[in-house]
């Protein structure tokens, strides 16, 4: 395994990120998650694998995601051998004062520790002051809760502005961006992920495997997630005829380099300057890939061609405003 520093801090995370949304009561958010038994051995392999880094959120199956985490690496290993992030937005106020201050609250007990090493913002609030948000972030971090702090999909300009009132005011600014970046969409590049190099925050992307379009030559398969996951439909199933393309591309380059599919796309992701690409793993073969990607080394030939005949995309993470309360699934194909 290798690490890095998190953004402008001294916290040393894996390169490659549980993402926990995997873990679960089925039903509550997902029909495909991870019930307890099955999100621990998950959970120990990857500590096996020197995988360190773990991010979860408050409205990950109705909380019980948080809750199977924090049993497992409390069973597992001591608490400052894993980073361990989660997030705040889906649930009623949002990014208030007064939400922030009592979703930190519900977080720590549902994980069953006393900080949270990273807290992150899991989209822009368009009815709370930034101010009042980042304030309320800081003062987390003052009193020893939070270790440092993250924000999720947003546009550039939301990112730069909240992270300009941190620092004019002198409250923490953001170590992290966990934005939605792969092969199959790369908007980001625009403006966000410059942004985010300019200011040196590490770039943790979610779905660097594209909901597993970029693991396998087919565009369909006949995995429960496959055939269930409507936000996965919603988010890249308009976008078939263009994006199956690039798909045969990244079949055609780990044909090449005698590797799998998806170690080509997280291969990519490091090639690109991304830190830590976030893996929602359900099974333990899925991290042993990963970790293979280290030995992949893609050529810049390689890299012009798997992104050649990338078209622009619809804005598929950032949000235009806030969702009706209790909406957590955005994108969702109905």
């Amino acid at each position: 395994m290798e690490y890095a520093k998190l953004g402008n801090t001294n916290i040393a995370v894996s390169k490659l990120c549980i993402g926990c949304m995997s873990f679960g009561k089925a039903g509550t958010m997902h029909d495909w998650t991870l019930y307890e038994g099955e999100s621990e051995k998950v959970i120990s392999h990857a500590l096996d694998l020197g995988i360190n880094f773990f991010d979860t959120a408050n409205c990950y199956s109705q909380g019980t995601s948080e809750e199977y985490l924090g049993k497992a690496l409390k069973k597992l290993t001591q608490r400052d051998k894993v980073v361990i992030a989660s997030k705040v937005y889906f649930n009623e106020g949002r990014l208030s004062k007064a939400a922030i201050e009592s979703e930190i609250d519900g977080t720590l007990k549902r994980l069953g520790t006393d900080y949270l090493d990273l807290y992150i913002i899991h989209r822009f609030d368009y009815d709370t002051p930034i101010e009042e948000t980042m304030e309320a972030l800081d003062g987390l971090v003052k009193v020893g809760k939070v270790r440092a702090l993250g924000a999720s999909a947003m546009y550039g300009y939301q990112f730069h502005n909240m992270q300009i009132a941190a620092r004019d005011n002198g409250w923490t600014q953001f170590s992290t961006m966990e934005n939605h970046y792969n092969l199959l969409y790369r908007e980001d590049e625009k403006e966000l992920i410059p942004i985010c190099r300019q200011m040196n925050v590490l770039l943790m992307p979610y779905s660097p495997l594209a909901a597993g379009h970029l693991a396998r030559p087919q565009w369909r398969s006949d995995s429960l997630r496959s055939k269930t996951d409507r936000v996965a439909m919603g988010k890249y199933d308009r976008m078939e005829k263009y994006d199956e393309q690039i798909v045969k591309r990244v079949a055609e380059v780990a044909e090449k380099h005698g590797c799998k599919m998806s170690q080509v796309a997280i291969a990519w992701q490091w090639a690109k300057g991304v830190c830590a690409p976030i893996i929602g793993a359900t099974k333990t073969r899925y991290l042993d890939d990963a970790a293979g990607a280290f030995d992949v080394k893609l050529t810049n030939e390689d890299i012009a061609y798997l992104e050649e005949l990338y078209v622009p995309h619809y804005t598929v993470g950032a949000i235009d405003k806030n969702p009706p309360q209790n909406v957590v699934l955005l994108d969702e194909k109905k």
